[in-house]
This record gives structure tokens, sequence and C-alpha cells, in this order.
């Protein structure tokens, strides 16, 4: 029997909210929640569980009612969810007011309970999240009796304010499989067994790399897991070495030729490294039109030596300037004021001597 497992598919985000691609980015998630629906469909599944944060707040009415129908569209599909820390459950929540297709199983409670599928031989445990916050490790003390041949759990938390998980937590468990939510990077606590899917797209400058769902099978009780990519754009972060004879034309057909190379439909951030001539002004404002440029991080330092200066310019205003530097503690900050005010004294055209 195949099943299909998810989390934090947070429909209704917008991320980076300000750039061009922010509305199509919302646009995308629902779509990429769509594809996943239909795929577990093309491939009868029998399960499809959803660990938390389904939606990125507090759902509409309107929209439960879409998701619903994506739920319908695939009738042999039983589909098992609970709530997150983002949709959790509030007294005038709108997931009180759905009625869900007959396919969908909805464990809405405060404390653990479970749904049996007898002709598929399994029991799904799992409890919503009724407050934005749950501090105790309600994991660790989980104790069940089933006579079901295959148990698992939805699960949602990881942090110190989201029901913590340590290493262990999963270690002896007795369930077979720990559908877990939270995490939006995916990972895996154990193999086969406590697998974070991460976010179906990923929603953050941070969250680089694929992102999916895990698709498994229950073979005579033996669970097999792998992770599918299925997002339809990634953040990634893509480093330029800046040397000595770059000029600005020369960096930007870099950079352009590295988005074209990755895929013009991703999110980036720029690294720029190296070290760069005195006089040299980089403008990382100009990147942003070369494609879907999120950050532009500038590392680059200049190519002197305080040694060197200190030779060159002994006796001036420049070894003055200098030696006040030498008293200041070295800080990414402190450094790139004395980067600063190098340029400036040596951009000046005025005599240092």
């Amino acid at each position: 029997m195949k099943f299909f497992h998810i989390a934090d598919v947070h429909l209704g985000a917008m991320p980076d909210k300000g750039f061009p691609w922010s509305c199509d980015r919302g646009r995308e998630i629902w779509e990429s929640f769509q594809n996943v629906i239909r795929q577990a469909g093309r491939e009868n599944a029998g399960l499809f569980l959803i660990a938390g944060d389904l939606f990125h707040r507090q759902p509409l009415l309107k929209e439960l009612k879409e998701v619903n129908a994506l739920f319908a569209s695939i009738p042999d599909t039983k589909i098992v969810l609970i709530a997150g820390n983002h949709d959790y459950i509030k007294e005038n929540s709108f997931y009180k007011k759905i009625t869900w297709s007959k396919n969908v199983f909805w464990l809405s409670k405060e404390e653990l309970s479970y749904v049996d599928f007898p002709d598929l031989g399994v029991r799904v445990y799992g409890f919503s999240y009724h407050s934005r916050e749950i501090l105790e490790p309600r994991y660790n003390r989980i104790q069940i009796s089933s006579s079901m041949p295959v148990n698992i759990l939805l699960a949602h938390g990881g942090d110190e304010s989201h029901i913590p998980i340590s290493g262990d937590t999963f270690f002896r468990t007795q369930f077979d499989y720990v559908a877990l939510g939270h995490i939006h990077k995916p990972q895996v606590l154990l193999r086969n067994k406590a697998i974070y899917p991460g976010s179906l797209e990923p929603l953050d400058k941070n969250e680089t790399g694929a992102h999916g769902y895990i698709k498994g099978e229950i073979r005579k009780k033996e669970i097999y897991t792998e992770f599918v990519p299925s997002s339809i754009r990634e953040y990634k972060r893509i480093s330029v070495d800046v040397k000595d004879d770059d000029t600005q034309f020369s960096l930007e057909n870099a950079i352009r030729e590295v988005i074209k190379e990755q895929g013009e439909e991703h999110l980036y951030t720029v690294l720029l490294k190296g070290k760069k001539p005195v006089h040299t002004e980089i403008y990382t404002e100009a990147f942003y039109k070369l494609g879907n440029i999120r950050d532009v991080e500038d590392k680059t330092t200049m190519t002197y030596s305080k040694e060197q200066l200190n030779e060159k310019y002994k006796g001036s205003i420049m070894e003055a300037y200098l030696a006040l530097f030498e008293k200041e503690e070295a800080t990414e900050e402190t450094e790139k004021a004395f980067q600063y005010g190098i340029e400036a004294l040596l951009e000046s055209g005025e005599e240092l001597l």
C-alpha cells in the first residue's frame, strides 16, 4: 500500500512580500498542493498524511471548501490531517464549520486520538494544536495498545515552543512510522521511521535546496520511504569570486550565466567573495535586474595590506588612521568601516604625505 506524507504547505502565505514574484509564489503554493494531490490519485495511494500547518494562518471558509474539493477528487485515498501551530484550532475557527468529504479524517482533538482503516491494516494517531504554542514534550510519553498491524503517528513540532523533540524521542517508539511536520527543511530522524518532509514549497530565502514530499510503501508491515522533490521553485545561493581584473560588466555577465545554468525560475542570493582592487566599486543594486535576485551579500575585501599601506604612507594621515584602527576590536562592522575609510582616503585625490 502506497502512502503520501506532506506537511507545512502554508496555503495563504505570500513569501518575499515587496518582491515582483511574491503574488506568483502565493499561487504556486496552491498549485504545488494541487499537484501532489493529483499525483497521489494517479498512483492510487491508499493513505495521504498531512502533518500540520496546511494553512499559513486561520483558514477562510472558501479556502477550506477549495481544499475539500481537492480531497474529494481522490475518493479512494484516505486523507488524515491535524492542525499545526500556524492553523491551530481557535474557538471561532472555520475548521469547526466545514463538513469534510467522506475520505477525509480530521484528528481535531487536543488529546491523542486515532482512526482505524481495517482494509489497509493501519491505525493513524494524532492530535491538533488548539493554541500557538505547546511547550511540553508531549510525544515523549505516548504509550499505545493497538491490534492493527501498522501504527502511524501524525506529529507536529520540534523546537522549544512547539512540542520539543530530542534525538531519542522516537528511538524506541511503538509507532511503525512517525509522519512529522513543523521543520521546513527535509530531515530524516530515523530512516523509514521518523521523517520531516519539509514544506512543499520553500517559504524563506534560508530554506535552500530541494522541497517536496515523502512517498512511502507498506509491505508486510515493513515501511519503505523516499523523498520526492516537487517544488516549483527553489531558493539558491550562488557564489561569485571577484578577481583583480573584474569589472561591473564582467560580474553581471558571470551572474547571468550562473542563473541561466541553474534555472531562471529560481530565487537567488548572490554572495560576492574575493578581493577587489582599490578604487573599484561594485554597484550591487544593478544585480537585482539580472533575474530573481532576493539578496546580494558583498563579502569582498580590497587588495592591499595594512603593512604595505603603513610603509608607503609613513608619517601621513594614513598612518594615523591605521594606528587608530589597531586599537579597535576586529569585527565585521569595524572591518567594513576600516575599508570604507581607506577607500575614502585613497580616492580623495589629496596628497596623503
